[in-house]
């Protein structure tokens, strides 16, 4: 059956939803399922790897309750908690990470869903980082949109808006009660009506089933990404998910080729909770997903970016749109880690 899931997904089709369970059975061996997801990725990607980079502009203070999250309405969880960063902040964080390596330096900020005058700050943000380095890619993800807000950040330079659907629709109340499965989609909707690049993935580890897991690639899949990220559970202390330790390395593998199979031709970016659940299995990864977070993420602490980047070219990888380095090179400086120093964000 993998070959028919192979051979079905180079041609851009889905695994039906018998196949896409098989993927997630343990029917065969792991690794014959990473070979065949491996032989898509190379098809539509090669051995490239896409850097991404997170700027947090504004963390915590957020009043919806999202369960897995560290910045949710009533949080125990010990993370920095700020107001809006500058737009020079910003320039300046997302240039130690172009100069890293990175494609995509994706803009978050905590809440519910943005202002009028947050949109403005976010835009003059985007013009900061274009200025300064015209061809990278700038995401943002604030949350739910409003009338007019997309196609504004469009305007601004932004090239794409990142929203998840984390889980399946039939579970969705079980990890958030302040918002809907549908208030996430029609987000996703205006987004990509605006022009922006759709960007929308999932979170994994919070007891969903494999029959969950098919939903929501399903209902991925409707809404067409461009790009996937492929998260795996954080679980902080002071979270009502904190004590959750469901995943395996070898499940995320299977996780990872099911959306490989489910989206082909789309970046399936390997992103938050790689490094404790992955474990040692994170260069086999890179088989499935072409496109993966350097550095830290939202509150939490990355893999070194060092590291990250010999890990790659230790699996035979090459950095999309970094130069070979030269024999003696020094390898780019690692991006500093969340909370570090000098990069303490301030209150503005």
């Amino acid at each position: 059956m993998l070959d028919l899931i192979k051979t079905k997904a180079l041609r851009g089709e889905p695994p039906s939803r018998a196949e896409a369970l098989r993927v997630l059975s343990d029917e065969d061996e792991v690794l014959d399922v990473v070979a065949a997801g491996a032989a898509v990725r190379r098809r539509f990607f090669g051995r490239r790897v896409k850097l991404n980079t997170i700027v947090n502009m504004k963390s915590g203070l957020c009043p919806e309750d999202c369960f897995y999250c560290s910045q949710r309405l009533g949080s125990e969880a010990d993370v920095l908690k700020y107001s809006w960063i500058t737009a020079r902040q910003v320039a300046e964080l997302a240039d130690r990470a172009v100069r890293a390596g990175a494609k995509r330096v994706c803009l978050v900020g905590s809440g519910r869903g943005p202002g009028d005058r947050d949109v403005t700050r976010v835009a003059a943000a985007i013009g900061a980082v274009k200025a300064e380095h015209p061809g990278v890619e700038v995401c943002v993800c604030l949350g739910l949109l409003a009338d007019g807000q997309a196609e504004r950040l469009a305007a601004a330079g932004a090239y794409a808006y990142s929203h998840n659907l984390n889980t399946s629709g039939e579970r969705y109340a079980e990890i958030c009660t302040t918002h809907t499965f549908d208030d996430r989609v029609d987000t996703v909707r205006r987004a990509a009506a605006a022009g922006l690049s759709p960007c929308s993935g999932a979170i994994f580890g919070m007891g969903e089933s494999d029959d969950d897991i098919v939903d929501l690639a399903h209902a991925l899949r409707e809404l067409r990404p461009d790009s996937v990220p492929v998260n795996f559970l954080i679980p902080f202390d002071g979270t009502p998910l904190g004590g959750r330790w469901d995943l395996t390395p070898e499940r995320c593998l299977r996780i990872l080729a099911l959306f490989r199979f489910c989206f082909p031709d789309a970046e399936v970016r390997l992103a938050g909770g790689r490094e404790i659940h992955l474990r040692s299995l994170q260069p086999l990864a890179l088989h499935l997903a072409n496109s993966l977070f350097l550095g830290d993420y939202l509150t939490s602490e990355g893999q070194d970016g060092a590291a990250d980047l010999r890990m790659i070219a230790d699996a035979g990888f090459t950095v999309e749109g970094l130069a070979e380095p030269s024999p003696g090179h020094r390898e780019p400086v690692a991006i500093r880690r969340r909370g570090a120093g000098t990069d303490l964000p301030a209150n503005t």
